[in-house]
């Protein structure tokens, strides 16, 4: 009964027939015939791959498969031959250009156990696809962020550190290349930026300067937030900061950009990390979102390593402190022994400083009264010697040698104020070289066969301002002293070489400056000197020559010289081994200018009724002064101070020339003297005179340049000569 009621059942139409195979939408149903023309398509292939059936009746499905595939040829072979071919997965063309991710099977269609066509059957897997495909990328971002983790957890070099973040970030995001730039402090505490590459070599970033401030890279240095661009040369904030308007020439090319802050704990931006592709739009939220992580890591890890860092170093001070803490306990009483001997030596020198300063301003004020005495002295001998008859011999004789006692004792002057760095100097460039050099005639004439004279010049020898005349003055003392040390003959040896005195010597020695100096040594084979004698060799009238064989002022005129140029002497000597003077000339460091050549003026024809202001303090020496200028030819006014003075130059009075005294009571120098002279009377000429250097027409122990100066005692010939030439105009100019 039931196979009867199979066998009356109504078939399926056609019609019905299509419409089932049209109702699934999402699955491609298309029939073949034997030779792989398409008989029929549903509306499901309609939906999925875009033509119609119309357009696709009578074709092959070759057009769906990508150029060159033989994949429909294999499907159909496996259908013939295993009753099934194909379910294999792989993009699909679609009509607009397009592609999906299809999966599909070929089956025969028989007609007994002949085949007359194939069905093939295609479904739509691209959603699925795209959903494994973003499991496996995040599978595999996290592998990629677990495996960098740990390996950040184990690192402690910075520069390792951050060459794991920046290739992790290439392998995280499939970039091209990336840059990690970071921030480190040196030892100082001073901040600067380094990078490391990832992707590319060295050298296509070394030639390009650091990135710069600008509307691309300041969020990412400031720590706002990400920066991605599918086109960063389409982004408005490209190409917006001169010079280069964008990248410069030779840059990597970037078309994809993506920049990453990595913040620390406290807020402090420690870096970013930048990422860069050729190609358009390779970054996407699952870039951004793995690199936010990386970042995060990364920032940890540097912490954690500064963390590390600044422990290591706070336990190497402790263990530095610790060790100098017991060198300090081991050496304290040797240190303590070593720095009290240190101060004493320093007190002493210290001591010895004051005490010959005390003693020069002692001596130079003797000496500058007597020089007013010698001058009254000297003056009035002159003048006997002038108005006694030729005749009278015996007077002539008695002045003659009270003279030559008065020259004696201003020579004694002379010394003493060197030794007290007030004899006026006037100092010049000079090679010392040259000086010696010229003066080795002399020595050797004046130190005799027995003494043999070796002069070792320094090569490329710098030049010093002193005045030559007082330098050759000091090597002719230190001579002399050298020649009594060897009475029966030795060597003298003069050399000259270039020396720095550093900061430890100028320490340890009172009034000494570090810097560079010329050193010129002066040594001889004698008997030599204890250290007692050393230490008092420079003092005034201290000789260990018998009475009568030295005044004990050569070593002291040497010492006064050296000290008012700037230098510094001392002595080095060992009993029978000879002695050694080192003096130390501060080096010229000043180019040297030439003096310029003044044009001679002419010689007044007419020199009567010339009048000359004398301005000196001292009663006797100021009449002296007044009479020698009257007796030379010349009217004279004067006045005892500098107030007086001042009124009669105020006058109508004619004064050709001012004759002072560079000390004066009153409240007025020479020098001020002259100065409001000048103001008064732009043309008036001016003679300084003085027995003491003062800071008036002095500075540093030196004669301002210009200043016409004749030094106490001075005789009526040397009185006559230099007002005749100044009056005459045969003086250099005069500045003030």
């Amino acid at each position: 009964m039931q196979n009867e009621q199979s066998a009356t059942a109504p078939a399926i139409t056609a019609t019905q027939w299509r419409q089932i195979v049209d109702s699934a939408v999402d699955t491609a149903i298309i029939s073949l015939d034997r030779r792989g023309l398409i008989t029929s398509w549903s509306a499901g292939a309609t939906r999925l791959l875009g033509w119609s059936e119309a357009e696709m009746l009578g074709k092959t499905l070759e057009c769906i498969f990508p150029p060159g595939s033989d994949q429909l040829e294999r499907e159909i072979a496996a259908a013939i031959a295993h009753g099934r071919g194909g379910g294999e997965e792989g993009w699909r063309l679609r009509k607009d250009g397009s592609q999906i991710w299809g999966s599909g099977e070929v089956a025969p269609i028989l007609e007994g156990d002949a085949i007359v066509g194939f069905v093939k059957v295609l479904r739509d897997r691209t959603q699925q696809r795209a959903a494994e495909e973003t499991i496996r990328e995040e599978r595999r971002a996290l592998e990629v962020l677990n495996r960098a983790g740990s390996a950040l957890a184990a690192e402690t070099d910075l520069q390792r550190l951050v060459q794991t973040v920046t290739d992790t970030g290439v392998e995280l995001t499939g970039a091209q290349f990336g840059a990690f730039f970071y921030n480190v402090e040196d030892e100082r505490g001073e901040s600067y930026m380094l990078y490391t590459l990832s992707g590319a070599p060295p050298e296509a970033f070394s030639k390009f300067p650091m990135p710069r401030n600008t509307e691309v890279f300041a969020p990412t240095f400031s720590g706002k937030g990400i920066v991605r661009s599918d086109d960063i040369t389409k982004d408005p904030r490209y190409g917006r900061n001169a010079p280069r308007k964008g990248m410069p020439e030779g840059h990597l090319p970037v078309r994809s950009y993506l920049a990453v802050p990595v913040v620390a704990r406290d807020g402090k931006v420690l870096g970013g990390l930048f990422f860069g592709h050729a190609a358009v739009g390779v970054f996407t939220d699952r870039s951004e979102r793995g690199l936010t992580g990386l970042a995060a890591e990364a920032a940890v890890a540097i912490d954690n390593v500064y963390l590390a860092q600044a422990a290591q170093k706070e336990i190497a001070e402790r263990t530095r402190a610790q060790e100098a803490l017991r060198d300090l306990n081991a050496n304290l009483e040797r240190e303590v022994a070593e720095r009290t001997a240190q101060l004493r030596l320093n007190e002493e020198a210290l001591r010895q400083a004051q005490k010959m300063e005390a003693v020069g301003q002692l001596t130079g004020g003797v000496a500058h009264d007597f020089n007013n005495i010698l001058q009254v002295i000297v003056g009035n001998l002159e003048l006997i010697r002038r108005l006694a008859p030729s005749d009278a011999g015996r007077i002539q004789r008695s002045v003659e040698q009270a003279l030559n006692g008065a020259r004696q004792a201003s020579s004694l002057t002379q010394r003493l104020l060197a030794f007290s760095r007030r004899q006026p100097l006037d100092p010049k460039p000079t090679d010392v070289n040259s000086l010696v050099n010229g003066m080795s005639e002399l020595l050797n004439r004046m130190l005799g066969e027995t003494i043999s004279v070796e002069t070792v010049r320094g090569a490329g020898l710098w030049q010093v301002e002193v005045d030559p005349n007082a330098l050759e003055s000091a090597i002719l003392n230190l001579a002399v002293n050298a020649r009594d040390a060897m009475p029966h003959g030795g060597r003298l040896t003069i050399e000259t070489m270039n020396a720095y005195i550093d900061e430890a010597y100028a320490v340890a020695h009172a009034e000494v400056v570090p810097g560079q100096y010329v050193l010129l040594s002066v040594s001889d084979t004698g008997m030599g000197m204890d250290s007692d004698t050393i230490r008092r060799a420079f003092e005034p009238f201290f000789t260990t020559k018998p009475v009568g064989q030295g005044t004990g002022l050569g070593l002291s005129q040497v010492y006064g010289f050296v000290k008012q140029s700037g230098g510094h002497v001392k002595i080095y000597s060992e009993v029978g081994e000879g002695t050694t003077v080192k003096i130390y000339l501060p080096r010229l460091l000043r180019s040297v200018e030439k003096e310029d050549i003044q044009p001679p003026v002419p010689t007044p024809e007419d020199n009567t009724g010339e009048t000359i202001l004398v301005v000196e303090d001292d009663p006797n020496v100021r009449t002296y002064s007044v009479e020698a200028l009257r007796d030379l030819g010349y009217r004279v006014i004067e006045a005892p101070d500098g107030p007086l003075a001042i009124r009669l130059l105020g006058t109508d009075t004619r004064v050709d020339l001012l004759f002072t005294d560079v000390v004066l009571p009153g409240g007025m120098t020479g020098a001020q003297v002259a100065a409001q002279g000048r103001e008064l009377r732009p043309d008036l000429k001016v003679l300084f005179t003085t027995g003491y250097a003062r800071n008036a027409i002095f500075h540093h122990g030196r004669l301002d340049k210009g200043v016409q100066l004749i030094t106490k005692p001075f005789t009526f010939a040397d009185l006559a000569a230099k007002v005749r030439d100044l009056l005459d105009g045969l003086s250099p100019p005069q500045t003030q």
